[in-house]
């Protein structure tokens, strides 16, 4: 009987831990759940590699991205009666882990831990030498022995206590048959002090307790100006974490109203807004009125009204009077928290030059050991003298470590995307910036991307205004430019539809079944597929008959004139490819000066981005429709802006926040900086190796100042990411187009 209820105890424990982990992930498309998991020990290029490598392993997983800056691993897993082991996988390897919790807190235990260590190493390192200067200045052999035993006194609790950082990390490798940076390190660390306790041991001329807390020191001055400014790159990030409320007043079901902290707060509530308190979840107005500001929504200080039926997006600020929202997401759903993992899937980007990068640091400890061992038998076979041969294997193991080639991709793509988000524009995938700034080809949708949708009716047509309310009501459930102006004209008036009334075809209309009857709402060809000849634009139909007919006013949207011309600068061909009419298509080719073709359904524009690339160009697809998802996924790069279709935000590899079109070749001319800075990088970081290695390698370092190369090759590097400037898309430089290519590639009709 104690066995059996210990395996109910241990079963139920299990089912306990498997709904946990169902809480904390977002539930996404296709039957995927996407977990995110905090690894505190994630510290170098080998950390990643080993535990993408091992939860890739796992039945299930489909995906893992470790982001190296916010130590934690987003995990893809399919949708399955028992979730994947993760957390057991990792701990199996040695790393500690947990389910991520998004905090407020902005206290960082890490930074103190280095700091506090730092400080120790510090006061050491001063101390000892200060007793090395007395043995420098000729002191006699007994004084020489004292102020030895006196610095290795010192020493020792120093290691014990600011060397563990290494020492721990490194054990943790080599306790589970595996290596890291921290490994060759912790070597050269405890073989300097071991040779400087024999020295002291057999009263011995030299001792390098200095050497070893110096090195120390150098090390986690190196680490900590590193964390530091990760922090700094990350900025934006954190920013980000703050700026959403903590909470807010809402009732459920049940009418009771309290005040609950946002991750309670579920869609179906409603939610009470007093002027100067932020949107908390995602949400639709229901009453009251009000100014926004949306600024971070959509980079525009001027406030906006909201009034019932307005959509509201977590973060926006509740200016001058209290409302009244229907919550319409999930905190973990909302839009403030999908910037926020933009932003954290910026870092983990995976491109070329970040894999070269991580792959190179994988294969650095078994290089370095063999390397230090060579240079050491080496010595022994040239000299015959064990002690300086030792010295020239630490000072190998030390120089050699490749933190720099570690962070030549990751800090720029960092600051690349902090820049690129201070001016609006949040990057959802690091590796978009590497295949963003190879573009050489842009295909543009019309309706949302190049234009705003204004509408204006046909009054000569009988029945619009009851035609109208039901038009409201189906528009609502899409987030096309036309719905939105069709919704936003009688909200008020509007039958409510629940919303699995309504379906959306992409590239059509919405159709919706009320009271036994159908109606269509969207392209006349669809909507009327028996009377369709000669009729265009947009129609309600009911049962195939049409009842009413809107016509749209198409303004450019801000920006667009001078964005084109700024691609066309930059060397880049652009086009349209919409799915609208050929008459406004025409209009806006005209005013642009763009090759154009219309009526082109979403498997077209995914053929026209295959015709493209087969002809050699590297296309990037702007647009923002539910039937503009397909082509974006296509595409070698991709952009939307914030209000488009939540799938197009999803696909697009670039979000841009504002109404002005420049967020295109600003987020082209910053691809194209940060390429530039990747590589200069990776100059520096091989440079110092070529340089390094070898004067190591031949005696001429001392561990001391291995530690000190090692550092400052860390921090040049860091310093060359820091120094990005996001330029303007005005001042970029005009690449000519790629040689042996054709002019251009003909628009099918």
């Amino acid at each position: 009987m104690p066995s059996s209820a210990a395996a109910s105890c241990a079963a139920d424990a299990n089912v306990a831990a498997d709904e946990e982990l169902r809480l904390a992930s977002r539930r996404l498309p296709d039957g995927l759940w996407q977990t995110d998991i905090a690894v505190p020990a994630i510290h170098c290029g080998g950390c990643i590699r080993r535990v993408e490598t091992e939860l890739g392993k796992l039945d299930l997983v489909r995906r893992v991205r470790v982001n190296l800056a916010s130590r934690r691993a987003s995990v893809l897993w399919q949708d399955a009666a028992t979730p994947p082991p993760l957390l057991h996988a990792l701990s199996a390897i040695g790393y500690e882990a947990h389910l991520h919790e998004e905090s407020k807190d902005t206290t960082d235990p890490e930074r103190r831990r280095l700091l506090r260590a730092l400080a120790v190493a510090a006061f050491a390192s001063s101390n000892i030498m200060l007793f090395s200067v007395g043995v420098w200045a000729g002191a006699d052999a007994q004084t020489r022995d004292l102020f030895h035993a006196l610095s290795g006194g010192v020493a020792l609790p120093t290691l014990l206590y600011s060397g563990r950082i290494f020492f721990l990390s490194a054990w943790a490798a080599l306790r589970h048959g595996r290596t890291n940076m921290d490994v060759p390190i912790s070597i050269g660390i405890i073989l300097a002090f071991a040779l400087s306790f024999y020295e002291t041991l057999t009263s011995g001329p030299h001792a390098y307790f200095d050497a070893a807390i110096s090195l120390v020191l150098f090390l986690l001055i190196g680490r900590t100006l590193d964390h530091v400014m990760r922090d700094k790159a990350r900025s934006a990030v954190l920013g980000l974490a703050r700026i959403g409320a903590r909470g807010a007043l809402a009732s459920g079901p049940d009418g009771v109203v309290l005040y609950r902290p946002v991750a309670e707060i579920a869609p179906g509530m409603t939610v009470h807004l007093a002027a100067g308190e932020r949107v908390p979840v995602d949400g639709l107005v229901l009453s009251g009125r009000s100014q926004l500001d949306c600024a971070l929504v959509t980079g525009e200080t001027i406030p906006i009204s909201a009034v019932p039926g307005t959509r509201l997006s977590a973060g926006t600020l509740n200016l001058t009077g209290p409302i009244d929202m229907r919550a319409t997401a999930a905190a973990k759903d909302s839009f403030l928290a999908e910037m926020t993992r933009m932003m954290e899937a910026a870092e983990a980007g995976r491109g070329t030059y970040r894999r070269i990068a991580d792959r190179a640091s994988s294969l650095y400890a078994p290089l370095v050991h063999a390397g230090a061992a060579l240079s050491f038998l080496g010595w022994i076979l040239a000299s015959g003298d064990p002690h300086h041969a030792l010295t020239v294997a630490i000072a190998v193991l030390i120089v050699t470590c490749p933190c720099a080639l570690g962070l030549a991709v990751p800090m720029v793509q960092v600051v690349a995307a902090k820049r690129l988000f201070e001016a609006g524009v949040m990057v959802r995938d690091g590796g978009a910036l590497e295949r963003l700034a190879e573009v050489d080809r842009a295909v543009f949708d019309k309706t949302g991307t190049l234009t705003e949708g204004t509408m204006r009716i046909d009054e000569t047509m009988s029945g619009v205004g009851p035609a109208l309310a039901i038009a409201a009501a189906i528009a609502v459930h899409s987030s096309h430019p036309y719905s939105r102006a069709i919704a936003a004209l009688a909200m008020a008036d509007a039958p409510a539809l629940a919303a699995g009334q309504v379906r959306e075809e992409p590239g059509n209309g919405l159709e919706a079944e009320i009271d036994g009857q159908v109606y269509r709402l969207g392209r006349a060809s669809w909507a009327l597929p028996r009377s369709a000849a000669g009729q265009q634009g947009t129609i309600l139909a009911r049962d195939g008959v049409a009842i009413a007919r809107f016509r749209f006013e198409q303004p450019l949207r801000r920006g667009a004139v001078a964005a084109v011309s700024a691609l066309r600068e930059m060397g880049i061909a652009a086009e349209i490819v919409s799915g609208d009419a050929p008459e406004p298509v025409a209009e806006v080719a005209d005013a642009l000066a763009l090759p154009a073709c219309a009526d082109v359904t979403p498997a077209g524009k995914t053929q026209r981005i295959a015709a493209l690339r087969a002809a050699g160009y590297k296309v990037v697809m702007i647009g923002d429709g539910l039937n503009d998802a397909p082509a974006l996924s296509a595409a070698h790069a991709s952009i939307a802006p914030a209000s488009a279709a939540e799938v197009g935000r999803n696909a697009a590899d670039i979000v841009f926040l504002h109404d002005d079109l420049a967020a295109v070749p600003l987020a082209l001319a910053t691809a194209r900086r940060a390429a530039v800075l990747i590589r200069q990088n990776f100059v520096l970081a091989i440079g110092y190796n070529l340089v390094a290695v070898p004067i190591a390698v031949f005696g001429y370092l001392t561990p001391l100042l291995a530690a000190i190369a090692m550092s400052s090759s860390s921090l040049i590097v860091v310093v060359n990411a820091l120094r990005f400037d996001a330029p303007s898309y005005r001042g970029a430089k005009q690449r000519p187009a790629p040689r042996g290519r054709p002019a251009g590639v003909g628009i099918a009709r």
